[in-house]
């Protein structure tokens, strides 16, 4: 009998992982999720009727699978952060699940369930938010292929997406659960039925309706700003073995003058233009004294000759300090005295002696930053410093493009890692940026579905925020997408690329934008309530049994 169960626990185990793997894998499957969580459930129910003990194993087990399945790729970067993503992502949502069977030992009926649903919202939020933060596989990214299902965004952000998503499967879950023990029959009259059929089919379709009807009228905002993409296409990790920093300077200028062409002299060009290149363009940009950089000097030099153009790029930049005791936990000593701070960042110069800098502040983990950097920092020296100590800055701020006519355009730019986080990207929309960024090195992960991932994520934030987005990245995908989160074109994967196009700029505040993650927040404190009526019924529990 126990063989049988266990059989059953795999094929089970292996179709959610399966389901709920697809909608981040493959584009325009998003759909998928809406049940994915049907076997995990009805494996939990089976469990809970059966008496089997030791069910944490096939549920922690459904998730290492489903985090693997999505995520293996981080591993062709550091096979110890991907294994540590995988395990310890699984780990906490069985910890969820495990909370949740737990109180089923106390509350009757539906509420374990909807504890399970806002239980996952809100660790989903605090995770945003967290030093350790891994919010890749949030249930509302399912859509990042799909994002004419999911217009809406711009009033809920993706986490209103995790919220349709446990609540489609919790309604086909709870109908499946009536059929299987006769209730359905028994117990449902008509209008019971059609009530639980009717609002079962309005969860699912309604949503895609809207969406639909508000991808049809939304208006593209048409105030265009010229841009240039430039992907070197420099393997990251033979960056500076293969060829010096001046070799790529060499290149990038190579790259941008044959788009440039025409403007060249062009005394009658008037407006804005912008040229992108990469994260971690170059390592030579000192904080203290910018014109330092030679890269720095050289794109300067290069601007005389095209008024009204701006050069944005990444750099790994440096903070040099002056201090006989260490400044910060993060700093990492030269010599007695002398220390360096190191950062992600990005820099707009227009070739006025006036750049302007942003340093990235969603750093990964690990291979960015040291987390709870008074604990663990002491380790890491111990350790020889191989983790990464960089620091970003206290909140976001803009970068503009400066034309021929005066005129200043604020643009954000999210590095690499930041255009992950939702409510976080809405900070650059809120500092007045009229159009987005990005920036980022995707080539660490291979030819794997990563960079994939990355990309359509943007689609998500061009819909919550409504901002058109150019994508520039090191060997690929490098995008224009526009504010319906549309992508309207793409480069080759590791090949070299210039793409010449425009992004449209808008003024207009999105309900995200100017209210924030509301799901996420009302979520977090349904979750704290019911989370003390359950304290208080394990409380009572315990004192009646001792009575």
């Amino acid at each position: 009998m126990r063989k049988n169960t266990n059989l059953l626990f795999s094929c089970f185990s292996l179709a959610f992982a399966v389901l709920m793997s697809l909608p981040f894998l493959v584009p325009h499957l998003g759909f998928i999720s809406l049940a994915a969580f049907l076997p995990l459930l009805m494996m939990d129910r089976i469990a809970t009727l059966s008496g089997y003990r030791h069910f944490w194993v096939w549920h922690y087990l459904s998730f290492v699978l489903w985090n693997a399945f999505t995520t293996f790729w981080v591993c062709n970067a550091t096979i110890g952060g991907g294994l540590f993503a995988v395990f310890a992502n699984a780990f906490q949502m069985s910890v969820i699940f495990g909370v949740f069977r737990f109180s089923k030992r106390y509350f009757r009926g539906v509420l374990p369930y909807i504890l399970l649903m806002v239980m996952w919202i809100a660790w989903e939020r605090a995770y945003f938010d967290a030093d350790i933060s891994w919010p890749w596989l949030v249930l509302g990214n399912a859509f990042a292929g799909s994002v004419r299902s999911v217009q809406w965004y711009e009033f809920t952000g993706s986490l209103g997406g995790s919220l349709w998503i446990w609540m489609s499967n919790l309604s086909l879950f709870g109908i499946l659960v009536a059929l299987s023990d006769g209730s359905w029959a028994m117990k449902f009259n008509m209008k019971a039925k059609i009530a639980a059929v009717t609002g079962c089919a309005v969860l699912l379709i309604v949503p895609f309706a809207v969406s639909h009807v508000i991808y049809c009228t939304y208006e593209e905002k048409t105030e265009p700003l010229d841009v240039v993409i430039v992907q070197p296409n420099i393997d990251p990790y033979h960056k500076f073995e293969a060829m010096t920093q001046a070799q790529q300077n060499a290149v990038f200028i190579s790259q941008a003058e044959s788009a440039l062409k025409d403007r060249k002299n062009d005394t009658l060009s008037v407006g804005s233009l912008l040229v992108l290149a990469p994260e971690t363009f170059t390592n030579d940009v000192v904080t203290n004294d910018l014109h330092y950089s030679r890269t720095l000097r050289l794109f300067d030099t290069f601007l005389k000759d095209y008024p009204g153009v701006s050069i944005l790029f990444g750099a790994s930049s440096h903070t040099y300090i002056s201090s006989e005791e260490r400044p910060s936990h993060t700093a990492r000593r030269i010599r007695d005295g002398r220390w360096v701070e190191s950062h992600n960042s990005a820099i707009m110069t227009d070739g006025n002696g006036h750049p302007e800098i942003f340093h990235k502040n969603k750093l990964v983990v690990a291979v960015e930053m040291t987390p709870y950097p008074a604990i663990f920092c002491p380790i890491d020296d111990m350790l020889g410093g191989v983790m990464g100590r960089c620091i970003g800055q206290d909140s976001v701020s803009v970068l503009h493009v400066r034309g021929t006519d005066g005129t200043e355009i604020p643009v954000g730019c999210a590095i690499c890692y930041e255009s992950v986080y939702g409510e976080y990207y809405t900070g650059y929309v809120k500092k007045g940026a009229r159009a987005m960024t990005i920036i980022t090195n995707d080539a660490w992960w291979g030819n794997t579905p990563g960079y994939r991932q990355h990309l359509r994520y943007a689609s998500l934030r061009a819909v919550e925020t409504r901002r058109s987005i150019a994508r520039c990245a090191n060997t690929g995908i490098s995008a224009f997408i526009d504010q319906r989160g549309d992508i309207l074109e793409t480069s080759q994967w590791w090949k070299p690329a210039v793409m010449h196009g425009s992004i449209n700029l808008n003024d207009e505040l999105t309900f995200f934008v100017r209210n924030g993650d509301i799901t996420g927040r009302v979520c977090t404190f349904v979750f704290w309530l019911i989370l003390a009526a359950l304290a208080v019924r394990v409380i009572l529990s315990r004192r009646q049994k001792q009575a």
